[in-house]
């Protein structure tokens, strides 16, 4: 039997990827917080990984492409394809030099089952009090948006994707990667 506010967290990230799924939701400014701007820094963070004895930064990550999504919830039905769909094409990333970073208000533990769950190559960050989610624009009230960020070399924000469908989402950033990467 699932309890009260496990239920409650899986209805509200359902809702959520509804919302996303149709791109009904209102400018994800309003909805989520204020976005990071293209073109500029962006936001710096230190977080714990999924194999609970480390933490990562953007900043470890230079010279390297980073695609970082905030997702709502472990082991929910959007957030399982969004993870597969990265993982199907990590390869493809890989070739590109770009590293892929999950970022979720789960805890360290849930990230680990998930990650050996879905087998998952690539590191899931703990941002249990939304601070990292809310400076990318992506926080609502206990759990991160759906939300995605192409982040160049350089530590330069390139790209930002609101309304995210996890079905063909690692396609487009794979597509608009290419795109970047050819300029």
């Amino acid at each position: 039997m699932i309890s009260r506010r496990t239920f409650v967290n899986v209805l509200l990230a359902s809702c959520l990827a509804l919302i996303a799924w149709f791109n009904i939701s209102p400018s994800a400014s309003a909805l989520g917080g204020k976005l990071p701007s293209v073109n500029q820094p962006a936001p710096e963070f230190t977080l714990p990984t999924n194999n609970g004895d480390r933490e990562l930064s953007l900043s470890d990550y230079r010279g390297k492409w980073v695609v970082l999504y905030f997702y709502p919830k472990d082991f929910t039905s959007g957030c399982t394809l969004e993870a597969r769909r990265f993982q199907q094409d990590l390869p493809k990333y890989l070739d590109k030099n770009t590293q892929i970073i999950g970022v979720s208000a789960d805890s360290v533990d849930s990230h680990a089952k998930f990650c050996d769950s879905e087998k998952l190559k690539f590191p899931l960050l703990a941002d249990i009090d939304g601070k990292v989610s809310k400076a990318y624009g992506s926080w609502i009230g206990f759990v991160s948006m759906r939300h995605t960020f192409i982040v160049d070399p350089q530590g330069m924000l390139r790209e930002t994707f609101t309304g995210v469908n996890p079905a063909i989402h690692s396609t487009e950033v794979l597509s608009r990667l290419d795109e970047l990467q050819t300029t």
